[in-house]
């Protein structure tokens, strides 16, 4: 049994839905006009408003408008005549749930009643529901009261106790590695070894001797045998950051490590067994890559089993308060410093960044300011943070290149500032671009740029 308020101006509609509705075991509560209802709804617990747009003194508009402003959740069904079916769209724009145009039989009015009852039911039943998720998955480290991200772990919490091979993507920053962890320690393999590699560190040449090994004499320098990451991880999980950069050579013995789980070391003609989980991240686009030709298509759909997209952190800001906080609490900690947390002024502040290097960067942003301030309190002015990307506003100028510059000088900054950033490592400054490295070693030769080795 619902709480139904019925707002009809005309006797002889309020009678006949407040019987109708009280034939389906609902408790109507019949007003005559606006002002009395919103009296109603402020005094008495309602599950429903039923209203006419055409009421005396306060339109039904209007008095859609004040209801919603005391109840953003509460359903409203508006009754209209026919020929004015524009109100009742400008209805729904101010937050009617649905209309019903007159004249209308009472089997039509309980059907519409009885659907947005209905619908609030579930929605009740997901907000529980995503209290519940809220509470359930909590993983150390890890952040995560928005929806955005609980879905993300509750992802994690459903394929931990399986075998099946995970990619991760998403932006550089976004915690990538801590999804992986997370995977890895709530799976059956936490007692076994956690083994990460950046695709970025390592130079093509050293990549295939880094993963699968090699005997001795395998090339100049290999004076003993080295097992590769593999076999250190077998029993345990392999963390494969970046695997958008991963060498074409080394993609064919990846893939045949995911399909048949052996291999052999670089120089050796022993086959290895290994029983390994492979977790993999990616920054990039791999369906791009797979129109360029940089990267396999068998290997990409053996590693997309299951996908795991982490947003942005601009795409969950409500967690940015928290994350603030959690930081501030560590690198206090850590530094003994007598900070005792943050202004709302410092906490709109961050709320306002736009985030283009997203937690990593609000991470070092809070190291930053703990290390520099001198108040028990850090404010905004703690901050130093690029103005150009608060709110991701574009330039106020109008210009979209900086002036008197053209695309192609742009560009060619950008690579330079990229390489400065590196310090020279190429493949960094690669990931910074968002390239592939021939795609940068072109950009490179272009700009005249020698492509020496990192």
């Amino acid at each position: 049994m619902a709480n139904i308020l019925i707002v009809e101006d005309e006797p002889r509609m309020r009678r006949l839905l407040e019987i109708s509705l009280g034939e389906d075991g609902h408790n109507a509560q019949i007003v005559e006009d606006a002002e009395t209802g919103l009296k109603f709804l402020r005094k008495e617990r309602v599950d429903l408003v039923v209203t006419d747009l055409k009421l005396p003194g306060m339109n039904g508009l209007e008095f859609l408008q004040e209801v919603k402003r005391l109840n953003a959740t509460l359903p409203v069904i508006v009754m209209t005549a026919y020929g004015t079916v524009e109100t009742a769209v400008e209805a729904m724009k101010a937050g009617a749930s649905d209309y019903v145009l007159k004249p209308f039989s009472m089997a039509e009015i309980k059907l519409v009643v009885r659907k947005e009852l209905d619908v609030q039911i579930v929605r009740e039943e997901n907000r529980t529901l995503k209290e519940a998720l809220g509470k359930r998955y909590q993983y150390q480290n890890i952040i995560a009261r928005s929806t955005k991200m609980q879905e993300v772990l509750a992802l994690v919490e459903r394929v931990a106790p399986t075998n099946s091979t995970v990619l991760i993507g998403g932006e550089s920053g976004v915690g990538k590695d801590l999804i992986a962890r997370a995977i890895h320690q709530h799976s059956r393999r936490n007692a076994g070894p956690f083994i990460k590699i950046n695709s970025t560190a390592i130079p093509d040449t050293l990549f295939e001797s880094e993963l699968f090994g090699f005997e001795k004499g395998a090339f100049t320098g290999a004076l003993a045998s080295k097992p590769g990451k593999f076999e250190l991880a077998d029993k345990g999980t392999m963390f494969l950051d970046e695997i958008g950069d991963v060498p074409a050579p080394t993609q064919v013995k990846l893939l045949r490590v995911l399909q048949e789980r052996e291999f052999e070391r670089l120089g050796g003609t022993k086959t290895l067994k290994v029983d390994v989980r492979l977790i993999a991240a990616t920054n990039r686009d791999l369906r791009a890559a797979l129109e360029q030709g940089t990267f396999r298509e068998d290997l990409y759909y053996r590693l997309n089993v299951v996908p795991i997209d982490i947003p942005p952190l601009r795409d969950h800001k409500e967690d940015i308060p928290d994350l603030a906080n959690h930081f501030l609490k560590r690198f206090v900690r850590e530094n003994d410093r007598p900070i005792d947390g943050l202004t709302p002024t410092a906490i709109k502040t961050l709320l306002d960044y736009h985030w283009p290097g997203n937690v990593r960067q609000l991470e070092n942003a809070i190291e930053r300011a703990v290390a520099l301030t001198a108040n028990k309190v850090l404010d905004a002015g703690d901050f130093q943070l690029d103005a150009g990307q608060t709110k991701s506003n574009p330039s106020s100028s109008g210009s979209f290149l900086p002036e008197g510059t053209t695309l192609e000088q742009w560009e060619d900054d950008m690579i330079r500032e990229a390489l400065r950033r590196a310090n020279g490592n190429k493949s960094q400054a690669a990931r910074l671009l968002g390239l592939s490295r021939n795609a940068l070693r072109y950009r490179l030769a272009k700009i005249g740029v020698p492509d020496d080795a990192d």
